[in-house]
């Protein structure tokens, strides 16, 4: 929503299983009075056949004009037991969803961008880049490793002109944390932490995102943006 306000045509992703009236409300909510144009492409980021043709077939929508100039992933799951039980099969949809793809959409996006050495990639790690939570060790490996492949890949691009940073989000109302926000204990624990007082908002990351897919961060490469009310200060 921040990126179609700022006048950018957008390209979503979306799982399979949405009815049409739900994609076609994605659209119809985002701005086209600068004359952006939008659109969606049905993809499961669990499939990797699917992922790794997705930034082209993207690319060859009318409504992108055979250019990407940002890409940000933002796609995840989430899945908790107890580590001693945790399913080998749950493990391996984690780090496919959240870590396996966004590579491979880095990578295709990478392809575009580096000759014409400019473009814009923000990846969404998470707080768990930095901390290990608690029976989430499938997420907590893949985020650390996101925060990591944004850096290996600025190393790379950076010189041609492309950023690739991350931005990590704290705790977040949003339904990824349903199972907590519905645990009270857990909630007022966690409430307690947070220097601001409050869980984040989907519209506490529109400032941060248009920063890093705006020139006014071009010297900006490999950071991960911490936005967690100031949970990791403390």
């Amino acid at each position: 929503m921040a990126l179609a306000q700022a006048g950018a045509s957008c390209c979503l992703v979306v799982r399979p299983g949405k009815s049409a009236q739900e994609n076609k409300s994605y659209l119809e909510a985002l701005p086209t009075d600068q004359g952006q144009q939008h659109c969606l492409l049905i993809t499961d980021l669990g499939d990797m056949a699917e992922v790794k043709t997705a930034f082209d077939k993207a690319l060859q929508l009318p409504e992108m004009g055979g250019r990407i100039d940002i890409l940000v992933n933002c796609g995840g799951i989430q899945r908790r037991h107890d580590s001693t039980e945790f399913p080998e099969d749950d493990w391996d949809e984690v780090i496919n969803v959240n870590l396996k793809s966004v590579f491979l959409l880095c990578q295709a996006a990478g392809r575009h961008m580096v000759p014409r050495r400019s473009g814009k990639i923000v990846n969404f790690c998470s707080l768990l880049s930095f901390q290990g939570g608690l029976r989430v060790p499938a997420y907590a490996a893949s985020k650390a490793a996101v925060s990591n492949i944004t850096k290996s890949l600025s190393n790379e691009w950076s010189q041609h002109n492309v950023q690739v940073n991350g931005i990590a989000p704290g705790y977040i109302a949003t339904d990824m944390n349903e199972k907590l926000l519905s645990d009270a204990t857990r909630l007022r624990q966690i409430t307690e932490r947070i220097p601001a007082g409050r869980w984040g908002l989907p519209d506490d990351f529109a400032g941060p995102l248009l920063f890093l897919c705006s020139k006014a961060s071009q010297y900006v490469c490999g950071e991960t943006l911490v936005v967690d009310g100031g949970w990791m200060g403390r």
